[in-house]
Order: C-alpha cells, then sequence, then structure tokens
C-alpha cells in the first residue's frame, strides 16, 4: 500500500463537521488491487485502474497522486473549484499517457467540500463509471451519471437499467484518464445539508449489489466505518468478482455565519474478461472496419460556480494500490 500524510488536521471549529470511513478489497478473484482512492477532507475520490497486470494500478495510483498536490489540500482549505479539478485533472491524464503509453487509464468520481459564502456545498465530479451515491433526508440517488456504453443505451431508451445490469458490454467506458479521446470530467454543485451522507465507490460495488441493498445499508448503519465495512462484506458475500472500494462520508453541524444551524435549501464471463476497459481498444479489437463512435451522453450536469470558498481543516491522503486495507475516519 501506498501511503502519502499531509498536515494534521487544525483544532475542532464551530461550522460544517464530517465523519467517514473508507477501504479497500481485491475482491475474490483478481490477483491484483487496482482501485486507489483519496479520504482526507475537503477531498473524497475514487479511482479504478483499468489496463490489467500492474498498468491499472499504475493509471490510478497517479491520479490520486496528481489530486493529493493540489494546495487546496495541504493548507486544510475548502476552495477548490471545478475549474482548478480539471486542471489537476488534465496533468493526471497528461502523467499517465506518458508513463504507460496511453495503454492504461483510469476512472475517477468523488465529492470535494466546499465553501461559499459561509455555506457549505458538495462539488461532485465524474469520469468513468465509479459512482457517488447521496443519502439526503431520506431520499438515496446516485449523482454522478456513468460514462459507459450501455448508460447511453439507457439514455437513448434501447435498454432498461435492469438489462445495462447484465448486458455484455456493461464494462465498457466511454470516458477514462489516460486512454481514449474523451477525458473531461462532470461536475454537480450540491448544498450541503444536516444528516447529508455520501458514499463514493469504484464498480466492483454496484456490480454486486442493487442500489436497494447499499440503501438498506446507508440508512440502518450509523457510523460510516462500520458502513463501509458492512458495504464491502456484502459485494464479497455476492461475488466480490472486481476490486471493490468504499468511502462514506457524513455531513453534521451545518451553520450559518452567525453560527446557527440550518438545513441548506435542496435544489429542485470471467473475471478477467469482465474487467473495465475503455470503448476505443474494445472498438478497435472487435469492429472489423475501424473504430466509430455511439451518440455522445445526453446528460448534462450543473455548472458549478467557482467563486472564493471559506477554509476549512485537512486530514490524511491514502491512495492505496494493491494491498487490502480498510481503515477508520473518526
Amino acid at each position: 500500500m501506498n501511503s502519502h500524510q499531509v498536515n494534521a488536521p487544525p483544532e475542532e471549529s464551530p461550522g460544517l463537521s464530517l465523519r467517514y470511513g473508507y477501504g479497500t478489497d481485491r475482491g475474490l478473484r483478481r490477483e491484483l488491487n487496482e482501485d486507489s482512492f483519496i479520504a482526507a477532507d475537503p477531498i473524497f475520490a475514487v479511482a479504478d485502474g483499468m489496463g490489467g497486470h500492474e498498468a491499472g494500478e499504475v493509471a490510478s495510483g497517479m491520479c490520486v497522486r496528481a489530486l493529493a498536490r493540489m494546495p487546496q489540500l495541504t493548507k486544510g482549505e475548502r476552495s477548490v473549484t471545478a475549474a482548478v479539478l480539471q486542471r489537476y485533472l488534465v496533468d493526471a491524464d497528461s502523467d499517465i499517457r506518458a508513463a504507460t503509453g496511453a495503454r492504461a487509464g483510469t476512472t475517477l468520481t468523488g465529492a470535494v467540500v466546499v465553501e461559499q459564502m459561509g455555506m457549505p456545498y458538495w462539488l461532485v465530479l465524474n469520469i468513468g463509471d465509479s459512482r457517488t451515491y447521496r443519502l439526503s433526508q431520506g431520499e438515496f440517488r446516485q449523482v454522478s451519471v456513468d460514462h459507459s456504453e450501455v448508460q447511453e443505451m439507457v439514455d437513448a431508451g434501447q435498454i432498461t437499467a435492469e438489462q445495462a445490469a447484465v448486458h455484455p458490454r456493461r464494462h465498457v467506458v466511454t470516458r477514462a484518464l489516460g486512454t481514449g479521446d474523451e477525458t473531461e470530467a462532470d461536475y454537480w454543485l450540491l448544498p450541503v445539508e444536516e444528516g447529508d451522507r455520501m458514499l463514493v465507490c469504484s464498480d466492483g460495488l454496484n456490480a454486486e449489489l442493487t442500489d436497494d441493498h447499499i440503501f438498506r445499508i446507508l440508512s440502518t448503519v450509523a457510523h460510516p466505518q462500520d458502513a463501509v465495512d458492512a458495504l464491502i462484506q456484502s459485494a464479497l458475500r455476492n461475488g466480490g468478482s472486481d476490486n471493490v472500494t468504499v468511502i462514506v462520508v457524513d455531513a453534521g453541524n451545518i451553520l450559518n455565519d452567525q453560527w446557527i444551524a440550518i438545513t441548506a435549501p435542496r435544489p429542485g464471463a470471467a473475471a478477467e474478461e469482465e474487467t473495465t476497459l475503455p470503448r476505443s481498444r474494445v472498438l478497435q479489437a472487435h469492429a472489423p472496419e475501424g473504430p466509430g463512435r455511439a451518440a455522445p451522453d445526453p446528460a448534462q450536469p450543473a455548472e458549478a460556480p467557482e467563486g472564493a470558498m471559506a477554509p476549512g481543516e485537512s486530514s490524511g491522503i491514502l491512495p492505496l494500490g494493491s494491498e487490502d486495507s480498510a481503515h477508520d475516519g473518526r
């Protein structure tokens, strides 16, 4: 396991408080763990490498290390913007291509805590088919939109979401860092509400568990680390055919600039053969007349404002490679 620590968090101060847990497991049918992650206020993100052997691990690790270089993280500031994140993802994409010859890539998804005018927000980012979910005020939903061939088919009305879960091309992604033509992430900005619970995971979780199963665990297991452990164990019991990485983040003590607790308004086959692959490589391997392109993803996430943010806290960064581990962010 590769590990990198930043400065220790400052003393507790009034305002948004976060509790989080995180863990990863290589699964029951993989030789290596190609997932990496960051679980450090204000960044909680999972990168799922693809490329086989050690290439996927290299790609996801380079992605995580690129995010770890952000000064907002080392300084303990909640001032990240979508534009800043995208610049670091461009750097990660270039680094991965140079290191692997564009033969490996990684997905990335997560939530970054930002503060604007004294109010906290989740800045959700996604590229590929790893997922970020939100449990808020009793409502559980997937925030990120998969960049995958089957998601495009669902959006076009060609197949149902249930059919997508078992479709033979469900592991083909249409965007990734380090490989392919499309590398730009999507972003969403959501006000943090009292009691919010965010789930960030690689597709090794949702490939084994339905959303209803995930919701039951998240809504009944109180501490985020216990929820992480329960989700990973459930995925293993259901087959564990892929690496599985999970981060759960709970938000509380939502305060405005007068330190009054408020609720923010709510806006309207074999395992190795099933590994996630970039669409360009799959098309080159199977299309006799050359690559070809499917219709673009019609989903249009909200644009994130890029104003100044308020300072926050910082914790440890833990990019994980091939070793299994589970950690407590209490």
